[in-house]
């Protein structure tokens, strides 16, 4: 999903979730922390973006992240909604996409706000139960094509999604 916002050497946000099970799966040659991992697509960052190239974010150098700026309440709804299924550590990669991305925004974001608008738009777009009211649900051996993912995803949002699969080098 985009959110224009530019202000710097980008057109707009991309914002990117995850399918935590898929993550664990193929990305990382460890085990994720969670031996279970979550049942819902959790936020991987508000990223900016150019159309010239929307699968390579641009990377950005402002102020430092600074802990102390994700209040209590806040911290609690991104440790729903925007956890670190990898190593279990959410602080460390909440500072790892604000230090990489997120700056991009400090013209019209503050941190704060950058990590309230990317939980805003995580609940606005809850692309699990959108899937799963035309009952697609992640499954090992079930497939649905492209257009059976994107479709009820852009009749839900009124956005385009643009959807990345992630294969598994153990299974092909």
């Amino acid at each position: 999903f985009c959110y224009v916002m530019s202000s710097g050497s980008y057109d707009y946000f991309q914002f990117v979730q995850q399918w935590p099970l898929t993550n664990c799966r193929v990305r990382i040659k460890k085990p994720c922390s969670n031996p279970r991992p979550l049942q819902y697509f959790t936020i991987h960052g508000l990223w900016p973006s150019n159309y010239s190239s929307p699968t390579k974010p641009s990377n950005c150098n402002g102020t430092k992240f600074d802990d102390r700026k994700v209040y209590p309440h806040m911290r609690s709804k991104l440790k729903i909604s925007w956890p670190d299924v990898e190593s279990g550590n959410d602080t460390n990669f909440w500072e790892r996409e604000w230090n990489k991305h997120g700056t991009c925004s400090e013209r019209t974001l503050n941190q704060f706000q950058y990590f309230e608008r990317s939980y805003e738009m995580w609940r606005s777009h809850n692309i699990t139960e959108i899937l799963k009211n035309v009952s697609i649900v992640p499954h090992p051996t079930q497939t649905w094509t492209y257009s059976d993912i994107v479709s009820p995803i852009k009749a839900a949002t009124k956005r385009t999604p643009l959807l990345r699969c992630k294969y598994d080098k153990n299974t092909q």
